[in-house]
């Protein structure tokens, strides 16, 4: 008896691997041993592949080999972070588990490029189920996304303390890296190119791209690159991470000799004590504030050679075509829900503009004809100055190309084209969105299959253009050509180089100041 159930459990593991004599497509064997997936919206889905093993603030090691077949049809866990008091069980959120990804194919026996995926939340916060990629995935791509170390976990500098914690600031980038080894390694068996990946990320997530694009770990592992709303400048110094490390171990009581008492500190407290030592030491950021610092990469000369978007990428990237843009309101308060007369904007932006209100509004004139007041207090301040700055930098000195965008496209709740909306229209998911826009129209449903198009054209061959868009020629500092995604798409040229130079001057002052303490 104890045989014949044997051989019927043996049989039934074999048929989950092929279907008479056809291989099943659900099942793949990677190199850590075999993943089963779903169908999901007409593509092949694995999701929650573990990709490495974690220990606090060491960089990540190979994930160790299973035997079996392992289910992979649900979310892994994301990476330890604050929850605003839900409580989440181990498998929705966990340190020693957290190194998932996700792929979304739709045909294994082929070799199409591939799209990784770096969710947003700055370096504190977030998770790759934020995103699915299954619409983009019939763009014929293979889509991955990654959860990965974030917060004091993944960014914790204790290297002045300790020599086992020499890269214990970077090790939430490093834990992507591994990530990308990952997709070289195994991409092929679900029908992706190891030799074509595309690396794309918005907000927090456009920063890691950016910061990918100066780590020496992560050469070769990509060849192309998409930055959304991602230029917020990461100002952290190797000085500025070290004291908040050594501010960290003081909050918590700990010596350098017995450093390995860190290892226990449960995550609550240890986040709690990170965010006392950086207020004791080097300031905590405040939210708006058009620089960032404390808890994310540091320049290290070894694993990250220099901070992103100041102006550009370094040297080693310049083969990599980007294409980099913002949204028109981004993380700007809007003023599109009450009346606003030009005085009362006059009046809004003097406190910013100051002598130069009038040529800021005249400028605003020449880039936006046909403006609302409320337009002139709603617009992005924080990226789009930076994301010029950084395109005329990296297409004057890189070799690759680069195509720079705006999407103006307007949210029907909040009048406004906000930081994070062209995500559902990049991922081609309108039918996820159903709290942001409800009842999405025939022209919604265009412009999100041509960005989604653009975005795969972009992972083909670099160049992102694709039936029914203007020619989009690439960008440079004379020509300033913008493709600007809305129910109308057109190219612009240089449209806004006066009043972006504007609000660089005036937007920009913290950083300007720190530069300067910093010299």
């Amino acid at each position: 008896m104890k045989t014949r159930i044997a051989l019927l459990l043996l049989a039934l593991s074999l048929s989950t691997v092929v279907f008479g004599d056809e291989p099943n497509p659900l099942t793949v064997e990677t190199r850590s041993g075999w993943v089963r997936g779903i169908n999901q919206e007409g593509t092949l889905a694995f999701l929650g592949i573990p990709y490495a093993k974690v220990e606090r603030f060491t960089p990540p090691l190979p994930v160790e080999k299973w035997d079996g077949i392992r289910a992979c049809d649900h979310w892994g866990p994301q990476a330890m972070q604050p929850t605003h008091g839900r409580e989440l069980s181990e498998e929705e959120m966990s340190e020693k588990n957290c190194c998932v990804l996700n792929v979304w194919t739709t045909d294994r026996n082929s070799k199409k490029p591939v799209m990784v995926w770096l969710h947003g939340g700055g370096f504190d916060s977030g998770t790759s189920a934020w995103n699915p990629g299954m619409a983009l995935a019939k763009k014929d791509v293979v889509v991955v996304s990654v959860n990965h170390r974030l917060n004091i976990l993944g960014f914790l500098d204790l290297s002045a303390c300790s020599d086992q914690y020499k890269h214990s600031a970077n090790v939430g980038m490093l834990d992507i890296v591994a990530a990308l080894n990952w997709v070289r390694d195994n991409i092929m068996s679900f029908g992706g190119d190891p030799g074509n990946v595309t690396i794309f990320g918005e907000s927090g997530g456009g920063g890691k791209v950016g910061t990918l694009l100066c780590m020496p770990p992560a050469r070769g592992l990509f060849h192309k690159a998409i930055i959304l709303s991602g230029t917020i400048l990461n100002v952290n110094t190797k000085a500025m991470s070290e004291a908040l490390g050594t501010a960290v171990l003081k909050e918590l009581g700990i010596g350098k000799s017995d450093i390995s008492r860190i290892k226990d500190v449960p995550y609550k407290e240890l986040y709690a004590a990170g965010q006392r030592a950086m207020a004791a030491s080097i300031g905590t950021r405040k939210p708006g504030t058009p620089m960032m610092w404390g808890f994310g990469p540091t320049p290290d000369g070894e694993t990250l050679l220099q901070q992103p978007f100041q102006p550009g990428f370094a040297d080693f990237s310049s083969g990599i075509p980007i294409l980099i843009g913002t949204t028109f309101n981004e993380l700007q308060r809007l003023a599109y829900s009450q009346p606003m007369t030009m005085d009362q904007a006059r009046e809004a932006l003097l406190p910013v503009f100051g002598d130069d209100t009038e040529e800021y509004i005249q400028a605003f004139g020449e880039a936006y004809p046909g403006y609302v007041p409320q337009d002139l207090v709603s617009i992005d301040w924080l990226f789009r100055p930076k994301t010029l700055i950084t395109a005329d930098h990296i297409a004057t000195n890189h070799k690759a190309k680069t195509y720079t965008y705006m999407f103006t496209w307007r949210s029907p709740l909040n009048k406004g084209s906000v930081h994070g909306h062209e995500l559902k229209f990049c991922f081609n998911t309108l039918h996820h969105s159903k709290n942001e826009l409800p009842e999405p129209t025939k022209e919604d449903l265009k412009l999100a299959d041509l960005m989604s198009s653009a975005w795969a054209a972009f992972a083909h061959t670099g160049d992102p253009n694709t039936k029914g868009l203007p020619k989009w020629k690439p960008y440079t500092p004379e020509n300033g050509i913008m493709m600007v995604f809305d129910h109308k798409c057109v190219v612009r040229k240089n449209p806004d180089r006066h009043l972006e130079q504007l609000i660089d001057k005036h937007c920009f002052k913290q950083l300007e100041e720190f530069r300067k303490k910093n010299k």
